[in-house]
């Protein structure tokens, strides 16, 4: 019987990531796999990715991760921003791989149906530590432990001021589509980073929890009908329940990071789970 599955956080830059994608198969034929973000920062690797997974799998859906969007001096698409990510998007409707600027589809297969929501939200810094009632002293506390995100290097948001700027225009945006789906639908809710602060709370740097989301979603899974949340970013691979909905991390992850569990990387993982209460 044919699956809807996520994975995230491939990383292809790596040798061995990179040989875990090709060996990547779905169970059944019908198969469809949601990409929630971070495959690599190279536009060529993604490319490569999205098409080797859109050639096996019977529905592909993506949504960008901070690596996506990244401009580094190695890679021949030079563009930045928001050109970047709709040059990701053209690439992807090339492939037939869904994206969070088409239609939504519907999932008709086993716990079905489902309207998935592949969303590109970004973040806003307002997963702040404590201490911290703005950015700037977020950021600050952050310089002072030693922690900044190399987004802040390379995460570019032309045409926007800033990326929390650029995070509150996709809100906007994002939250006006919601909004138009027909009562009572029943989502599955993608991101790259997570829509509610709790996974992060186990970070070893809390300082890090102001890149990976916005307090702005922390009501979407119960607004927006969601039955499930997929989510990656944070390399910890987990289930969170919240009002009664599982957010599911489906990252694979680093190398150095996926052998200290003294496993192989985990595979495609379903993300329509039984009812905690069931």
């Amino acid at each position: 019987m044919s699956g809807l599955y996520g994975i995230s956080d491939l990383h292809v830059g790596f040798s061995d990531n990179r040989a875990f994608v090709e060996g990547l198969r779905p169970a059944s034929d019908g198969d469809w796999l949601i990409v929630a973000g971070d495959v690599g920062e190279r536009f060529s690797d993604v490319e490569w990715t999205l098409r080797t997974l859109a050639g096996r799998f019977g529905r592909v859906v993506w949504v960008p991760g901070n690596h996506e969007l990244w401009t580094t001096k190695d890679d021949p698409v030079a563009l930045r921003g928001e050109a970047r990510y709709r040059r990701l998007v053209e690439m992807c409707r090339g492939l037939g791989v869904l994206t969070p600027e088409d239609p939504y589809p519907v999932w008709e297969g086993e716990g079905g149906p489902v309207t998935i929501a592949p969303l590109f939200i970004l973040y806003d810094y307002t997963f702040r530590p404590d201490g911290a009632s703005t950015k700037e002293e977020a950021l600050e506390i952050a310089r002072e432990a030693g922690i900044v995100c190399t987004d802040e290097v390379y995460l570019h948001p032309d045409p926007h001021p800033t990326r929390d700027a650029w995070c509150d225009a996709r809100i906007t945006y994002t939250e006006r589509r919601l909004k138009e789906l027909p009562p009572d639908t029943r989502t599955v809710l993608v991101n790259h980073w997570p829509l509610i602060r709790e996974p992060t709370r186990v970070l070893w740097y809390p300082e890090f929890a102001q890149w990976c989301g916005s307090e702005r979603t922390a009501d979407w899974h119960v607004r927006f009908g969601a039955v499930s949340v997929v989510y990656g970013h944070l390399h910890i691979p987990r289930t969170i329940w919240a009002d009664g909905v599982p957010h599911v991390e489906v990252s694979v992850g680093y190398p150095r990071e996926w052998r200290k569990r003294d496993t192989a990387p985990q595979g495609p993982r379903p993300v329509l789970l039984p009812r905690e209460d069931a």
